[in-house]
Formats: C-alpha cells, structure tokens, sequence
C-alpha cells in the first residue's frame, strides 16, 4: 500500500481511504466492523465519514450513526492510535443538522464536539468543511453555476473567522490537520492566502468527487495540488458504481445505490450510462475487473492524495483493495485516454 503525504502536515496516509457513507444504511453495523477490520489488516487504515452520514438513504434517523457505527469499532478494537480518522462539519441545506444552518465558528465547535462524543475519541486526524457556505458547482451544479452574486469580502472573512476557529481547535488537541470538500479553485486558493498572511492553519486536502466520468480536478486544481501541496482525496471514484459496470443494460440491481437513490445524484445520464459500459469493456477486454481497472487508475493521478472507495459486500472490499496493487499496462492507459476523449463530460 502507497503511502502518501497528508499536505505539508507531517502525517501520511494510505494511497486508498475507506468511506463509510453508507454504514447505517446499507452497510449494517456487523458489516462495517468487518470491513474495518479488513481495510485495516490490507494496510487501509484511513476512514472517511461526516457527521452528515449516513446516506442511502439519507435520514434524520441515521443522521450521524456513520460516526456512531466507528467509535464503537474504536471502543472495541482499541486500535485509535493506528488509524487515520477523516469526518466533516455539515453546511447550508443540511435540514438534519443544526436546522440547515450555516457553517460559523460556532457551529464548528458544536459539531466538533458531537463528533468526538460519537467516534468516542478525544481528537479528529482531519477535519473538513462538507462544502462553502457561498455554493459551488459540484453534485452536478456546475450546469447553473454562477459566481457574480458572491461578496468578495464578506467571503474572506467567513474564511479567516473559520481559520481561527479551526486553529483554536488545533491548538486544544481536538483535530490535527484540516481540509475542504466541494470546493473550488479560488476558494481553495483564500484559504490558502489567509493561512499565508495571518500564520493560521493551513489546508492539506480537497475532497472532491474524481473519477472516470468527472474529471474537474485535471486543469487549474491539478496545478494548485502540484504547487500548493494541496492533495485531492477523490470521492465517487466509480461514480456511484457506474463505472462497475452493474447497471449496463438498464439493469437495477435490487438494494444497490442506484434504486435506492434514484439518478445516482445526477450521474445516471444516457451519456454516462454508454461512458460506463464502454470502460467496463475495455476493462475486461483485458482481463480486468471494472472497478478495480477505475480505482487503480486514480491512483495514478499525480495529485491524488487517497481515493475513497465505499463497500456493500466482502467481495466488493476486496476488488477495491486490491487495486492499490494493480498496475495498469499502457494498452490500458491508451484505452482509457482515447475514451476520455470520446466521452469528456459524460454527466
């Protein structure tokens, strides 16, 4: 397993992270612990999770037991030393979280605070902000994207007020390192700004959705990451499991994410669909399982910090965490260029 810088922060992390979005939903509790337990003995010993979680379905019933379902593992398994933990502070919109409440310095430290007590810990290994305040074009917004009613200022300072909250945190041993999710180029680039003129924390990683199919992070953000030491943890990296090939032919596998949230987020266009299908066949044209072919491919990336892969079944762990060794011939590479070219914005 690569092992990978986390920023300019000194700690280091498994080139692949496991997501725990869906545990407490599709992924029961026993199931999780299993899969956690597996991940960490494959050298994966780095989770991702949001006091958001868990979705598929999203609820305010299962609103945090995502967290829930890791401090008891961490309470069980006393292993809180050895492995990296990633959760996220809810924004805007959120209706199950602080009445959809924006993110302020106070409603930092409040969902800091809950998200100690539920991973029963005492400190988070990076804390990140789910998306800006301000709005952004991800989870398929970048079709009505429209930056010119944001205030310039008003913007900055939401940012240094949020730096020096996140700083005070630091400095109090309740997280070690901070990062963004759902960002842009330029937001990215104020917070890096702030850090710089005011000496406060200093942002290690984006999370925001790569892979196959979205591949925003190629242009302005592969610049930023190769500059600024500002690494991508990719989410979505088979899009939903598009790219596992499960859904060609219009087949709806019973309990997948795909019937259970219907569209997949937007993803499961037409488009898509025959970009999907036609990866998976140049996947297995060589001999290859199409999610392993799409998360080893990620890793390839230069400015890919972890790729955050999420499980339903034992058989599926194991082909993502197999692709940490699977190294991809240049036929392969040829082949996926050549349909990046042929499908360069599929959804």
């Amino acid at each position: 397993m690569k092992i990978m810088p986390l920023g300019r922060t000194g700690l280091t992390v498994p080139q692949l992270c496991l997501g725990t979005m869906t545990m407490g939903t599709q992924v029961s509790q026993i199931d999780a612990f299993a899969q956690m337990d597996m991940s960490v003995e494959r050298g994966v010993n780095f989770f991702d999770t949001a006091e958001l979680y868990s979705t598929v379905p999203m609820s305010q019933k299962v609103q945090g037991e995502s967290e829930r379902i890791i401090g008891r593992w961490l309470a069980t398994r006393k292993q809180r030393d050895d492995v990296i933990i990633a959760t996220k502070v809810a924004g805007r919109g959120a209706q199950y979280v602080r009445d959809g409440g924006e993110i302020t310095p106070h409603s930092i430290k409040q969902a800091v605070e809950t998200s100690l007590e539920r991973l029963q810990t005492d400190y988070i290994d990076l804390y990140q902000l789910h998306w800006p305040n301000r709005g952004h074009y991800h989870f398929r917004q970048q079709w009505t994207y429209d930056a010119t009613g944001q205030d310039t200022t008003a913007v900055e300072s939401h940012i240094d007020e949020v730096l020096r909250v996140l700083g005070d945190l630091i400095t109090a041993g309740k997280i070690r390192a901070i990062g963004l999710s759902n960002e842009t180029v330029w937001g990215t680039m104020k917070f890096l700004q702030a850090t710089d003129a005011q000496g406060l924390p200093r942002v290690a990683t984006v999370q925001n959705e790569y892979s196959l199919l979205y591949r925003a992070h190629d242009t302005d953000f592969a610049e930023l990451s190769h500059h600024e030491d500002v690494g991508l943890l990719s989410y979505s990296p088979l899009a939903g499991g598009m790219l596992s090939g499960k859904y060609s032919g219009g087949v709806m596998p019973k309990g997948s994410r795909g019937a259970i949230n219907k569209g997949i987020g937007g993803r499961q266009t037409e488009s898509a669909l025959a970009a999907a299908d036609a990866y998976a066949a140049l996947a297995r044209a060589h001999g290859l399982d199409p999610s392993g072919m799409a998360l080893a491919w990620c890793l390839t990336r230069p400015f890919m910090t972890s790729a955050i892969f999420g499980a339903t079944t034992p058989a599926q762990l194991e082909v993502a965490l197999d692709a940490a060794d699977l190294v991809l011939s240049d036929e392969v590479m040829a082949g996926i260029a050549a349909l990046h070219r042929q499908y360069p914005i599929p959804y």
